[in-house]
């Protein structure tokens, strides 16, 4: 122990405690009590026990283990209260024999890949799977979630409270899958931070807004790139970097997009750059690699390259290809166009575009009449491409969308 700590040092350290082990020390009570309610209530005592204790006796050699062990006495208090007018027994005995080794690091992160595995079952809803994720492991409140995803508190606990009860119902176990299933298991968890991640990065990332869910995405993906470091999840972390050190430069201070082509990139996060990169070679020299390691990839072209016209855009193809026979999608195709459009020119680029409208894909996508117009601008079709930029205006949804499609319009008024 040391002591001499005063009340607000002692609030710091709990403070940083709660936020960066929440998770994984939930998940160790979760094992140990066998209930996610239970844990979750003892967690809180023992946090607030800490705040008195520490004051008076300083921190503890081991904050976490102790918040642990505190812990777990208190959900088995909790346990004997509730056995006074239940009968726990079975529970109670198996609680008390349970046995606690804060000193094997090995059990602390099978207890946390379990958890992320509980959260992320597939039998869950998938708005389920993300908001119990965040709270339990990531440690969110629900009102943090409900103002991260524009959506009321309520309407966020409700979906934890469903979620958590039918993780009862179904008596789904905390355990980390099988081998034959971990792959299968695995994407569901991937596409739970993506999604995360997504939900911040599109929609949170205008100056005035925080990053809060993508950088927990980020989090998250450390954590289970620390315990579990298959392709894929390497693949995605480094996607997640690589995306996120381009959040400065991708709107203007009112909130309006800049385009790749167009971004200061004195403004990139260097730091992120250099460690997704690392990731993403690493991903994509391992065996097992998927659709997120490619992406990875070509985001690394794009973030080492000293200017848009320099990038390696026949590097950037022959990615697109490969990503398009793992993961055939309208959409990487549209991204394929841009960048066939870069090497060989606008028309090769539109006549890619126009193969995936004419087969009754993206019509409803604003995305694709404003490649569609961009490319018709660049190969001197102005009267067209202002048509586009139009239909790709009725289509958007978005404020900040509409805001530079009028601007586009515009411009091309002058000609």
């Amino acid at each position: 122990m040391r002591s001499g700590c005063n009340s607000n040092s002692i609030n710091s350290v709990v403070d940083t405690l709660y936020r960066s082990d929440y998770g994984r020390i939930l998940a160790t009570l979760i094992h140990l009590l066998g209930d996610f309610d239970l844990a979750e209530e003892a967690l809180q005592e023992a946090f607030t026990i800490a705040l008195e204790r520490w004051s008076q006796d300083g921190v503890p050699a081991n904050p976490r283990s102790w918040i642990v062990s505190t812990g777990r006495f208190k959900g088995i208090d909790i346990l004997r209260r509730q056995a006074k007018t239940s009968p726990l027994d079975d529970t109670l005995n198996h609680m008390v024999s349970k046995q606690y080794d804060s000193d094997e690091q090995d059990c602390i992160q099978d207890d946390i890949l379990r958890l992320i595995f509980t959260c992320c079952h597939p039998a869950l809803s998938f708005e389920g799977s993300v908001a119990l994720t965040l709270r339990e492991v990531c440690g969110l409140s629900t009102e943090e979630i409900a103002r991260a995803f524009l959506t009321p508190a309520t309407t966020v606990a409700q979906r934890i409270v469903r979620t958590k009860a039918k993780i009862k119902q179904l008596n789904i176990p905390f355990q980390v899958p099988y081998a034959e299933e971990l792959n299968e298991r695995l994407n569901v968890v991937l596409r739970v931070i993506y999604l995360v991640f997504n939900e911040g990065y599109t929609y949170s990332s205008s100056p005035n807004q925080s990053p809060t869910l993508s950088l927990e995405a980020i989090r998250l993906g450390r954590l289970l790139a620390e315990i579990l470091p298959e392709a894929e999840v390497l693949g995605l972390l480094a996607l997640m970097l690589l995306q996120e050190s381009r959040r400065k430069a991708r709107y203007t201070t009112v909130g309006d997009t800049v385009l790749l082509e167009h971004q200061d990139r004195t403004l990139w996060d260097a730091a992120f750059i250099a460690e997704g990169t690392v990731l993403a070679e690493r991903a994509i020299s391992s065996k097992g690699f998927g659709s997120y390691t490619l992406q990875a990839a070509i985001a690394a072209v794009h973030a080492n390259s000293s200017c848009y016209d320099t990038t390696d855009w026949e590097e950037v193809i022959a990615l697109y290809g490969l990503l398009l026979q793992m993961d055939p999608s309208p959409v990487i195709e549209l991204n394929l166009a841009a960048a066939v459009a870069m090497k060989e020119g606008p028309l090769a680029g539109l006549a890619i575009i126009d193969r995936i409208l004419n087969r009754g894909e993206l019509t409803e996508y604003y995305l694709a009449y404003s490649a569609r117009a961009e490319l018709y601008r660049r190969s001197g079709n102005i009267a067209m491409a202002k048509s586009e930029y139009r239909r790709a205006l009725h289509l958007s949804t978005q404020l900040s969308q509409q805001r530079f499609l009028t601007q586009k319009i515009a411009e091309l008024d002058d000609f």
